[in-house]
């Protein structure tokens, strides 16, 4: 299977200034864990609710005054549409990460993948390698608890 196949289309992108709790309402509104951040017609960085959380909130600055920039994950990670689910998969787990945005060969974005992308629509011989994930995640979270 592909990833476009299985992504995320209609994905918007928001400037590196768009405010943070303007990003966060998104985020909560359309039920969705990241953002990716553009600039200059360029993909810049991603704000995922980790970042909110880690980076925002934590830096105890006034929330109302920070922008995507301050917070966002520079060093953006791809994948492309014709790739299959499985290389999308094994670049997530060395990037570890959660999600992708996906361009297609010209460079454009034109959607984005996530574990639960992969969960819903891979097929059964990925779960494998979607579980590993899973575990890591759930064990970093043990060792912070």
């Amino acid at each position: 299977m592909l990833v476009n196949e299985a992504m995320t289309e209609d994905v918007r992108w928001y400037s590196p200034d768009t405010p943070i709790q303007e990003v966060a309402r998104i985020m909560r509104d359309e039920g969705i864990g990241c953002v990716p951040i553009g600039e200059n017609d360029r993909l810049v960085g991603m704000i995922t609710d980790r970042d909110i959380t880690c980076r925002a909130v934590a830096t105890g600055e006034p929330i109302d005054t920070l922008t995507c920039r301050s917070v966002m994950s520079s060093g953006i990670f791809f994948c492309f549409d014709d790739q299959t689910l499985s290389e999308a998969l094994d670049q997530m787990q060395e990037r570890q990460v959660h999600h992708l945005p996906v361009l297609n060969r010209q460079k454009r974005m034109i959607g984005i993948l996530s574990l639960g992308d992969i969960a819903l629509k891979g097929e059964s011989s990925i779960f494998a390698p979607l579980a590993k994930i899973a575990a890591r995640d759930a064990e970093r979270h043990l060792g912070v608890a």
